[in-house]
């Protein structure tokens, strides 16, 4: 839909509006997809994926915070959840609010990354096309496994990097617009901003967007003699470098920096490990469409890239090059360094759609399609009303299915006025639907205070006199010769309750 071409007879806000309002209708679609696969235990359920939740319920309490947080410090996704639980919607709502809330502040980064409507050809059809492929990638994306390579719909989370996905699409973007407009400080400025607050919040921006992304603006430099791509690449690097030395004074909240995942001498285990993802996901019903479709987008990337440079534009060049140079040295680099984790492979999800973003401005004016702003409008509105019509119902019998097990964990727990433990995999969930978190404690099968993503302000308890347990408890071995036999078991669906009334068991030291 090209509503720019029209730019002579509809004002900038209108066309605006109108990419907006298609962007909220896909955003509302691929979220009720999603919220109504196996997936919603991923965006509503797992663990992993309420930190932002627990903090975010912590703060509301007023409790005394002393957080021990990964290397990620999830700093912009516990603002945004922060806000949007104003509504009142409950924990699983409030997610869904803040996928909705991604994918459309997705959108924004793509337009951002399309360039000005004065420099470049219809940058709202652009972002709208490269939002649908996204979308497309996370409709298909159906496991409950956090593992399995299905890195589209981690975007819909507030815990796996999604502020930094956003982040790395802005700075490609801001970049183009750096080239399109030389010599305009506030927007060096502004990418230094961008660059430090992604890596103050997660170190991973320097590997998927200053190292690629510079790359490219040093290849520029080099090669088209732009004194500009210098300056937009000093600007890229002194926020890298500001953004690690931010981190410093908050040492104390990194419980663990994260060197202890990569190990290069394993890095041939760790290709094994990525191709029997990748394998994984073929045997999907809809993987190979998706593999297929990512390979293809890559592909594009490059040609666009060698189009775009025989024009000699040099701002849509850097965005089509970071489409296919961000995902080869991200996977490469994952793999060099030993890594296992498929949430580190995300821009294979994000990168190619920068591709899409270009693509109407390599086309002829003949090829384009063009569409009255008045036929837009109308079309939008219409996709708005019937995604809403469609998808909230779905949404809201996700957020709102009735879950008897955790309820009656939740509500035992907040009627015995005790304060009781459980395990990461366990507890977390009960944990951030109560009214008071601090009521369950996280520990390990040894009872002692386990302090990975949870406010260590928690342990100060001292001692539990109860347990939560479920098929993912690891055997406790309990201090002071305390044995499950002598626990009254509260039988709660899937989670038992093992209550040692009025004995108490003392919390032994924290770890990590």
């Amino acid at each position: 839909m090209d509503a720019d071409d029209a730019r002579t007879r509809a004002p900038w806000w209108m066309r605006e509006a109108i990419g907006l309002a298609s962007a909220l209708a896909v955003a509302l679609t691929t979220v009720a997809i999603v919220a109504s696969s196996p997936r919603s235990e991923l965006l509503f359920r797992d663990s992993d994926s309420l930190v932002t939740t627990l903090l975010v319920h912590s703060l509301r309490a007023g409790h005394p915070q002393d957080w021990a947080m990964s290397s990620v410090l999830f700093l912009p996704e516990t603002a945004a959840l922060a806000m949007l639980s104003v509504l009142g919607l409950g924990v699983a709502g409030t997610l869904a609010v803040a996928a909705v809330v991604n994918l459309v502040a997705l959108y924004g980064a793509l337009r951002v990354a399309a360039g000005s409507a004065a420099r470049s050809s219809a940058p709202i059809a652009g972002s709208l096309l490269a939002l649908a492929v996204f979308a497309a990638f996370a409709a298909t994306e159906l496991s409950a496994d956090r593992d399995a390579l299905e890195p589209a719909s981690l975007l819909l989370t507030t815990t796996y990097y999604s502020a930094t996905v956003l982040g790395v699409v802005v700075a490609v973007g801001l970049a183009r617009r750096a080239l399109d407009r030389p010599r305009s400080p506030a927007l060096l400025w502004t990418l230094a901003g961008v660059a430090a607050a992604s890596v103050l919040t997660n170190p991973m921006f320097a590997a998927w967007a200053t190292v690629p992304l510079g790359l490219v603006l040093g290849v520029v430099w080099a090669l088209r003699r732009r004194r500009d791509a210098a300056w937009i690449l000093a600007a890229l690097g002194a926020g890298t470098l500001i953004g690690f030395l931010a981190r410093m004074p908050l040492a104390g909240l990194i419980a663990n920096s994260g060197a202890g995942y990569a190990d290069p001498s394993r890095w041939l285990e760790s290709l094994g490990y990525y191709a029997g993802l990748l394998a994984d996901r073929w045997s999907t019903p809809l993987g190979p469409v998706a593999v297929v479709l990512g390979v293809a987008l890559w592909g594009w990337c490059i040609g666009a890239t060698v189009l775009l440079a025989r024009r000699g534009e040099g701002g849509a060049l850097v965005v089509a090059a970071c489409g296919w140079v961000m995902p080869l040295i991200v996977v490469v680099g994952a793999v060099a360094l030993g890594t296992q984790a498929a949430r580190y492979l995300q821009p294979i999800a994000f990168a190619p759609l920068l591709g899409l973003v270009v693509l109407p401005g390599l086309l002829r004016g003949d090829a384009r399609v063009r569409i009255r702003p008045a036929v837009a409008a109308v079309v939008a509105v219409a996709a708005l009303v019937v995604a809403a019509a469609a998808g909230l119902p779905r949404i809201a019998a996700a957020t709102t299915a009735a879950d008897p097990d955790l309820d009656c964990v939740v509500s035992w727990t907040e009627a015995s006025g005790r304060t009781g433990a459980g395990q990461f995999w366990t507890v977390r969930l009960p944990k951030a639907h109560l009214a008071d978190p601090r009521r369950l404690v996280q520990v390990d099968h040894e009872l002692r205070g386990y302090a990975w993503l949870v406010n260590r302000d928690d342990f100060t308890v001292g001692e539990v006199s109860f347990l939560v347990l479920d098929d993912e408890t690891v055997p406790f071995a309990l201090p002071g010769g305390a044995a499950l036999a002598s626990a009254e078991l509260v039988t709660c669906g899937r989670y038992t309750i093992a209550d040692f009334g009025e004995r108490l068991l003392p919390l032994g030291p924290q770890r990590s």
